[in-house]
């Protein structure tokens, strides 16, 4: 919150900012955590120029990008006050995806500052951090009710090929998408039993399966106004070529358009709405897990999944979920980022046996996403939780795990930071 305020007053932006803006810098680059608009600007990674990391000898290493890459042969060699070091690089190779929070990043050649970026506290400590900025955009976001989610996903298709062809082109009256969240049925419900559709003032349609929350770039000096008339041109005999009048047209295409509320970049109230409606669906499902916790069993706490795969599996995914869950006669409810194919998976445990089912459902889906090519842990990070541990197993094998090791006992032998975050310590 406090590098967006600094930012906005200069008329810049930090793209891959968490939507959780109590979140610390170095919290967000320990996680390699990402925002909404992984899409078109991707995660902390791509951002991060330096860092200054302290190591558990206390030995202080300040790593620019571009600076130091990893011998041929796969390890680095880092100079300390004790000597030499050298580390080992992972040889399994990580899911290509545009999210991974799983484990230490392991590439061919790599820049150091990559190994740290994603090791979430357990290789060094970040004390300092220079980040890449962006100058600030104009932004439409939209509220699209959807009749079904198979239509849902085939709207966010389209909206993710017209952006990747105005980036490919520089065209400058294509449409240009930075992120599409999603949110189902049943969290449509959760909105509408707490009444945060009328808090907000977002009147949802009838018969609405899946609401998308769009978020739209404009060119520099397009206001609202400029907006507005570009949409209200959308059905003249002759419309100018703009991007409103484009992103209408697949959207009237999509049938959905006549349902779409759009808000512009000077409405700033209404887009902030639009958020809180986005924010009350996590609010809501965690409201109920409290509420279960304290009246039926103490054991019962949340039980979600976090997982990531190619948006052409997206479909695949989110047949996968719902069998799984439906199968166990677990009531659950999804949300998430569409356009990255990154979803995350609620149960809503009635009981301490819906917790236990649900985990192992989330280990079920999680072998199905890693068969489709995808990631089980997407953008929050491993911990010690002992189901995303088991995750991050099923996704590099034992010998991934131990090459993590051996990665983890040459920069801190002594196991000081973050003992039993990513994988268990050794025994005693």
């Amino acid at each position: 919150a406090t590098l967006e305020a600094a930012l906005v007053e200069r008329q810049h932006t930090y793209p891959p900012a968490t939507t959780f803006t109590g979140a610390f810098i170095g919290g967000t680059v320990a996680t390699n955590a990402a925002g909404a608009a992984t899409f078109k600007y991707g995660t902390t990674r791509e951002w991060v120029n330096a860092l200054t990391v302290v190591l558990a000898s206390g030995d202080a290493l300040d790593i620019r990008r571009g600076e130091c890459a990893a011998d041929p042969d796969g390890y680095f060699e880092i100079e300390t006050a004790a000597g030499t070091t050298r580390v080992p690089i992972p040889t399994y190779r990580m899911p290509d995806v545009p999210k991974r929070s799983a484990g230490y990043h392991a590439a061919p050649e790599m820049d150091l500052i990559d190994l740290f970026i994603g090791s979430e506290g357990t290789l060094g400590v970040v004390t300092e951090v220079e980040l890449r900025i962006a100058r600030s955009k104009p932004a439409a976001w939209l509220l699209v009710p959807c009749p079904t989610e198979t239509a849902a996903i085939l709207v966010a298709g389209e909206l993710r090929l017209a952006s990747q062809h105005t980036w490919r082109t520089a065209d400058p009256n294509g449409i240009d998408v930075a992120a599409i969240e999603n949110i189902d049925r049943r969290c449509i419900d959760l909105l509408r039993e707490d009444g945060a559709d009328r808090k907000h003032s977002i009147p949802i349609p009838a018969g609405t399966d899946t609401l998308l929350l769009v978020q739209v770039e404009l060119q520099p000096g397009v206001t609202t106004d400029t907006l507005f008339d570009q949409i209200a041109a959308f059905r003249d005999p002759d419309p100018p070529d703009a991007p409103m009048v484009r992103l209408c047209g697949l959207l009237d295409a999509a049938g959905v358009l006549d349902a779409t509320e759009i808000a512009g970049p000077d409405q700033r109230h209404r887009i902030e709405q639009f958020a809180a409606l986005r924010e009350a669906v996590p609010a809501a499902v965690n409201q109920r897990i409290g509420a279960a916790k304290a009246a039926r069993d103490s054991r019962i706490q949340k039980t979600a999944a976090d997982m990531i795969v190619p948006f052409h599996h997206f479909p695949d995914m989110m047949a996968v979920y719902r069998e799984r869950f439906e199968s166990r006669g677990l009531d659950y409810a999804i949300w998430g980022h569409i356009s990255d194919g990154n979803v995350h998976p609620n149960v809503l445990p009635r009981s301490y046996e819906d917790v236990e089912s649900g985990r192992a459902a989330i280990l079920e889906i999680g072998r199905q996403v890693i068969g489709l090519g995808g990631c089980p842990l997407a953008e929050h990070g491993v911990g010690r939780n002992p189901i995303k541990q088991a995750l991050l197993r099923e996704l590099y094998g034992g010998e991934g795990i131990e090459q993590m090791r051996a990665v983890k006992r040459a920069l801190d032998p002594e196991w000081k930071l973050a003992p039993g975050v990513i994988f268990p310590p050794p025994a005693s």
